[in-house]
């Protein structure tokens, strides 16, 4: 019997992104303006707090997908194709309100840091349907999400007059039940049995695994300082310092207690890499969102140890079952890493808030908004992941036979996968070692 080839993507994914790079260009050649007064100097002096998100979106999320065993190529490049379309949509969007009244979208540091915030709700997303789709497909959902996303900032902001951090910072929600409707739409009856190359080895294992540990530690905890520090007036340094202390503290107390539950829920007593790799991050997801409540130290490390017992424990003994019973094939654990934390974090920041809060009255309509905020996200997210999942089950996009998933030949030309990690190996050290010489600096 012949080889069954995957479908080429010429005739879909070419004509896409170049009908979208033209029409983004035109965009922002009529209606794009960069902000160059005094008022827009203090988000130059921003710029490291810039390159750190920047830097997390692109290489974090990507080498984060690396511990599949045949689909590096696909983890990351795909990443970076999804992250820089939709930071340009994400920019777009987020200036329509300054469209309407100036006739103008102003783009600074600030905005693009937003855009790249509201990008990572969709690279997020991706990850519970990483290996079963193909490029078009996450084009597609990226710019879909975006839209959702930007749509549940405004909402929020508009009705519950909730901070545009706060905000901000519900990705982790939003993108995580967004991917849970899309596994569930775009569910495979070959996701039943492991899929022949959804595994990973060693090599790419100890990859991603160097991934979350060096690279995700580091700017998980300049990322969130920046967006914990957009609740702080610029001339309140000490409260940054706290935003990075608490940050710290709780990414380092989940990477600790990761490791225990993780050792301690295995039946023969040893750590498991895919718990190590994914849920020491579980502490800043619940931190940053939780961030604006949290004042001591002791809170967030709570936090922390809270969200890496939660995440390791339901990834354990749930995943399987939301598999058979849900048929939710979640690649990347995404309900682990991202959905339970940032409900974590959000009831931290309700409990923490209406502790803080000496009048009972005010306690009480802060309870019913951050309630009402949590619902129209969750409604929404579901809703357009829905929505976008019946448009993507359409075989118009030609997505991969069961046999070409979780596999980088059916979309590029690869060579010899040992050169290749050895290569990105050697290129993550230099890109660390100038990032440290730009901190520095």
């Amino acid at each position: 019997m012949a080889p069954r080839y995957a479908p080429s993507l010429r005739s879909r994914l070419a004509p896409l992104l170049l009908l979208l790079q033209i029409g983004f260009i035109v965009i922002y050649a009529v209606y794009i303006e960069v902000l160059t007064h005094l008022l827009s100097l203090y988000y130059l002096l921003s710029f490291a707090e810039f390159q750190d998100v920047n830097v997390m979106v692109i290489l974090g999320f990507g080498f984060l997908g690396t511990f599949l065993v045949r689909y590096g190529y696909s983890a990351t490049g795909f990443n970076l194709l999804v992250a820089v379309m939709a930071t340009q949509w994400a920019v777009i969007l987020n200036g329509i309100e300054s469209w309407y009244y100036r006739g103008k979208i102003r783009a600074d540091l600030r905005s693009l840091v937003v855009a790249e915030m509201c990008a990572a709700s969709a690279l997020i997303s991706i990850g519970a349907l990483l290996g079963k789709t193909n490029p078009v497909h996450l084009v597609l959902i990226a710019l879909l999400e975006v839209s959702g996303f930007v749509l549940n900032q405004w909402l929020l902001q508009t009705l519950l007059k909730v901070p545009a951090a706060n905000s901000i910072m519900l990705l982790h929600i939003f993108g995580a039940f967004f991917g849970l409707a899309l596994t569930w739409i775009l569910f495979r009856k070959g996701s039943l049995q492991p899929f022949e190359k959804e595994k990973f080895d060693r090599q790419a294992g100890l990859f991603s695994m160097m991934a979350s540990g060096i690279v995700q530690l580091e700017i998980q905890v300049q990322t969130l300082n920046y967006f914990n520090s957009v609740l702080v007036d610029h001339r309140s340094p000490w409260r940054k310092l706290g935003a990075v202390c608490s940050t710290y503290l709780a990414l380092a107390v989940s990477a600790v207690t990761a490791a225990a539950v993780s050792m301690l829920s295995s039946p023969k007593g040893k750590l498991n890499p895919v718990h190590m790799q994914s849920f020491i991050l579980a502490g800043g997801v619940a931190v940053g969102v939780s961030m604006s409540a949290v004042h001591q130290p002791w809170e967030a490390m709570t936090i922390g140890f809270t969200a890496a017992v939660l995440s390791t424990i339901v990834s354990r003994y749930l995943k399987t079952h939301m598999l058979l019973a849900f048929e939710c094939h979640d690649t990347s654990a995404l309900l682990s890493t991202h959905g339970l934390p940032g409900l974590l974090g959000w009831l931290a920041h309700l409990l923490l808030q209406i502790k803080a809060c000496d009048d009972p009255t005010v306690a009480v309509r802060f309870a019913v908004f951050h309630i009402c905020s949590l619902l129209i996200t969750i409604s929404l997210s579901l809703s357009m992941g829905i929505i976008t999942g019946l448009l993507l089950k359409w075989n118009f996009w030609r997505p991969p036979q069961d046999n070409k998933c979780f596999d980088d030949q059916a979309f590029w030309e690869v060579g010899n996968q040992n050169f290749v990690f050895l290569k990105t190996n050697v290129e993550l050290n230099i890109i660390l070692s100038l990032h440290r010489k730009d901190q520095i600096s």
